[in-house]
């Protein structure tokens, strides 16, 4: 194979690569970032490039052509996962196919613990050995522990157990033991290290990794840090990725390696930022969903794919760092929270304990929205769960002009009633380069407030807006004009955005009405609605209930709880108890698959109107519309 150079602008950058690889696999080989949300499967469209030098690729793919519009193909805009490199070439990386800073949530609720983490670092200053009393090394130092902090039936490790000849010595028999789980001794130290004790609290997500470095001396937070999880390059959604995992032993070990590399990166950023030296992290804390588990593990995870979708393993594990190969002391703890299901992991189980819905009398909702949403109901008396396939569009995949919540994204939408003037807000600042999903839903509830849609979710061309127009047989809706936009064209949504919309809006309140089912409980029983992670941190309540996202309970009782997901992981760490509380949920959460649910297609396709068939069941939002059906 020859060598083949690409000049990548507008940064001007020249990488590496060899003939016949695809162009985005080349961008992932030297770390040249460019949106991929179908993992380079040529169906989701963000990956196009400017390619002028047409010989030195492969022609236009079919499946290019079913992508790219006509114009798109003149203007020699390609799918980079569909361009073949076949000599020297330079290309155009627009800027609407440029990965952004995504917004990271990090605070989140939490409820009140005691603190009393698995690690504790203790003082012992074990005798000297004599001709007339030759105890060993490690017995001494087992028999003060036990005498001076009433430590019986301590264990030595073998990494501690090499390190204690040579604390002992530098010291003159002072030294300082961290014991774990009142168990087992895993680290000695020479001197007083006993305020030097930190732990990592981690939150493995598909299109992100949060981790919060913790002093387990006080509880308190010291650095955080967080990155793009890079296994994205793979597929944007968890199907994707275990359908890449799935294809041959390789291919695992590869998304195996990335996470891993991805973990020691945020572990290696709060460490020098805290100026903590990586021997004193003595134990993590992770929680994901049930691939990100999987993966992280080496474990296959095709079995979460396909019924009955069952996972491989699901109680709470505990991991030397050399299984995972986490740079961390040798002798520390990997604490991975339990599974619910297929696509229920520990994430779902971590917002539980950070809410303390299954310790309340209040009837709640917990809903983390996402690709997969997860939505919990119930309370101390019981707790069931199910996951909703709600789909990547409130990420941006399938929208013409979606994109994640990222630099340069509309993330609030309002529109005046009466020329429909679109005002809105941008993150960071500046002109709008695409729509995030808040602003989707605002869109969306807008038009429908305005009667520029009706219930059925179809656009009205007969409404008197300049902001309507036809376009490819189609109707769209122009919410930024050219001169208003940082792309050099309409930002708009279009009819098929608004049926992607529609379908991943319907998939959660589908979710919601079924467990309500098993509940046997209205909407009107539930006291409260807890919305999770930073897509739905960012949500608009109202605009939610007007679209049918959630049912219509009273706004001042819809609680944003942030990323509840990162605060569970904390807990965990800064509590053995929480960590016992986790494994109880696991068992006691009573899954709902709801391709099982006799009913679940009838809600379904009844959750697609705007906000619902039944109106009955959004009584508030009737009211807000004035009682106009809207079924033109």
């Amino acid at each position: 194979m020859s060598d083949v150079f690409v000049t990548v602008e507008p940064e001007g950058r020249k990488i590496r690569s060899i003939a016949g690889v695809t162009l985005l696999d080349a961008f992932a080989a030297s770390g040249v970032s460019v949106r991929s949300e179908c993992g380079g499967r040529g169906v989701c469209g963000k990956c196009k490039v400017f390619v002028t030098e047409k010989t030195r690729v492969n022609e236009v793919t079919d499946q290019e052509k079913r992508v790219l519009t006509g114009e798109e193909i003149k203007l020699n805009l390609r799918l980079a996962c569909q361009v073949r490199l076949e000599g020297d070439l330079t290309v155009m990386i627009p800027v609407e196919s440029r990965v952004r800073q995504r917004r990271i949530q990090v605070a989140g609720v939490e409820v009140a613990l005691e603190l009393s983490p698995a690690i504790r670092k203790l003082r012992a200053q074990p005798s000297s050995p004599t001709l007339l009393d030759p105890q060993t090394y490690s017995e001494r130092l087992l028999r003060f522990l036990d005498e001076t902090y009433d430590l019986g039936g301590l264990t030595i490790n073998y990494e501690a157990l090499k390190k204690l000849p040579g604390a002992l010595n530098a010291s003159r028999r002072d030294v300082t033991a961290t014991v774990w789980n009142s168990r087992e001794v895993i680290d000695v130290e020479a001197g007083d290290t006993t305020q030097h004790a930190y732990g990592l609290a981690v939150d493995i997500g598909t299109s992100k990794i949060v981790g919060q470095l913790i002093s387990l001396d006080d509880g308190q937070v010291v650095a955080t840090s967080s990155l793009e999880n890079p296994q994205i390059i793979h597929g944007e959604d968890v199907i994707s990725r275990i359908t890449f995992a799935s294809a041959s032993e390789a291919a695992l070990d590869q998304l195996q390696s990335i996470v891993l590399d991805g973990i020691n990166a945020v572990a290696s950023r709060v460490c020098t930022q805290a100026g903590v030296d990586a021997t004193h992290l003595y134990e993590m804390t992770i929680v994901g969903n049930s691939a990100m588990h999987h993966i992280l593990l080496g474990i296959p995870p095709l079995s979460l794919a396909l019924a009955p979708y069952v996972p491989t393993v699901k109680s709470s594990l505990n991991l030397g760092p050399k299984d995972v190969a986490f740079h961390m002391n040798e002798g520390g703890n990997v604490h991975l929270l339990p599974l619910v299901a297929g696509f229920v992991g520990a994430d779902n189980i971590a917002g539980i304990l950070s809410t303390g819905i299954h310790k309340s009398k209040e009837l709640s909702l917990f809903i983390d929205i996402g690709t997969n949403t997860e939505v919990n109901l119930g309370n101390s008396e019981g707790l069931l769960c199910c996951s909703c396939a709600s789909g990547p569009a409130f990420e941006g995949a399938h929208i013409r002009d979606g994109m994640k919540a990222v630099q340069g994204a509309i993330e609030r939408v309002s529109m005046d009633a009466n020329d429909h003037a679109v005002h809105f807000e941008v993150i960071g600042g500046g002109k709008p380069v695409g729509i995030c999903g808040s602003a989707m839903i605002d869109i969306l509830a807008e038009m429908f407030r305005h009667n520029l849609v009706n219930r059925t979710g179809r656009i009205n061309g007969e409404a008197r807006s300049k902001r309507i127009r036809r376009a490819n047989a189609s109707l769209e809706f122009v919410v930024a004009w050219r001169e208003e936009t940082d792309k050099d064209e309409d930002i708009v949504i279009t009819q098929g955005d608004i049926r992607e919309l529609q379908l991943a809006k319907a998939a959660i309140y589908a979710g919601c009405a079924i467990l309500m089912k098993h509940h046997a409980v209205s909407p009107e029983a539930i006291e409260k609605i807890y919305l999770a992670g930073a897509f739905g941190n960012y949500i608009d309540s109202v605009n939610a209930k007007i679209i049918g996202i959630i049912p219509d309970v009273p706004t001042e009782n819809v609680v944003f709880v942030g990323n509840s997901a990162l605060s569970g992981a904390r807990m965990a760490l800064l509590s053995t108890d929480v960590r016992r509380e986790a494994t109880d949920l696991s068992r006691q959460l009573t899954y709902v698959e709801l391709g099982a649910a006799s009913n679940f297609n009838e809600e379904l396709i009844s959750a697609t109107y705007l906000p619902h068939k039944d109106i009955t069941r959004f009584p508030s939002i009737h009211k807000i519309l004035g009682n106009d059906s809207r079924t033109g």
